[in-house]
């Protein structure tokens, strides 16, 4: 591409200019480092990210985050250009269902339906009959049906959450967030004994034993609505760490600490996929138009079907 080779003061100065000339769309997940959350068009959770994409004009989209959330906006944008910056930016709960595996594990169970939570890849979804988020899974899940039997897949602590909170006893598959398991149930309780007026809020990814804790628990996006609804000045958040960048952002008078892990430090509970991506590599996919997200029609048909069952009962 032609006049993309000119010199810049910084690399914020150039990935704008590369964005312009590709007439691209940033997008940036909440787990994102906080200067990529900066220069992103649009900060948020990964199906809230796609559907602001999709209805854009930008021939490029760029996603910041890992390659689930890359392959859905490939799904409902089936005619842009997705990139990720880093292609090795997977995912724990990806990782843990492969399609071949849970294939059979669904086989096991044929008058089960399948539920899998958003953070999967095209395959599993696919191989799903609804997809749900953590912010519609329990809405989703109370309006079926009581004698419907199903299967939740891939996170086995959301599944055991939405089970408690909807009284059903949905078959779960045994996987996990990386990022969730690492937070420390006794280091959780001496937090709260130094800051007994902070209010512990929590993502339902995380093991029950952590979740018991809890005042609020929520979606990344409804942690940040909680923040800023609720009248404490001070909270221990059990997520991933980079979403407090946007907490201090909207709520620059309160306080917040990361909920800690084993050794009492926070630092564990960082997403080493979403880490992957830099800004240097943000620059470089946008030079060149690569990793690209490549996903074939047939499976983008069958992977957008349970997508859009979500929308429609959501």
């Amino acid at each position: 591409m032609k006049n993309l080779k000119k010199k810049f003061t910084n690399l914020e100065e150039e990935i704008l200019f590369l964005k312009n000339k590709r007439n691209a769309v940033i997008l940036a997940h909440f787990y994102q480092d906080e200067e990529i959350q900066d220069i992103a068009d649009f900060i948020g959770d990964s199906l809230d990210l796609s559907r602001k994409a999709q209805m854009t004009k930008a021939d490029v989209i760029v996603f910041c985050g890992v390659r689930f959330m890359a392959e859905v906006a490939k799904i409902l944008s089936p005619n842009k250009t997705v990139i990720l910056p880093d292609n090795r930016a997977g995912c724990s709960l990806e990782e843990s269902c492969r399609a071949d595996m849970f294939k059979k594990f669904k086989e096991k169970h044929p008058d089960h339906i399948v539920l899998s939570y958003i953070n999967c890849s095209a395959e599993i979804k696919a191989l799903s009959d609804i997809i749900v988020t953590s912010s519609n899974a329990k809405k989703i899940i109370s309006g079926l049906p009581l004698d419907q039997k199903i299967i939740f897949a891939p996170d086995k602590h959301l599944g055991s959450y939405l089970n408690k909170i909807t009284n059903r006893k949905m078959v779960l598959w045994n996987g996990t967030c990386i990022v969730h398991e690492t937070f420390s149930e006794k280091e959780l309780i001496k937090a709260k004994v130094r800051n007994q007026e902070a209010k512990i809020i929590a993502h339902p990814e995380c093991p029950e034993n952590i979740l018991n804790y809890a005042d609020f628990i929520g979606s990344t996006s409804a942690l940040l609505k909680f923040i800023s609804d609720d009248k404490s000045k001070k909270f221990i958040v059990a997520t991933e760490p980079h979403i407090l960048h946007q907490m201090k952002k909207n709520e620059p008078q309160k306080e917040f600490l990361v909920a800690p892990g084993n050794d009492g430090s926070c630092s564990c509970s960082a997403c080493p996929y979403m880490e992957l991506n830099t800004m240097k590599k943000l620059r470089d996919c946008l030079f060149k138009l690569s990793p690209e997200i490549n996903i074939t029609n047939e499976l983008i048909l069958k992977a957008k079907k349970p997508l859009n069952l979500m929308l429609k009962l959501s």
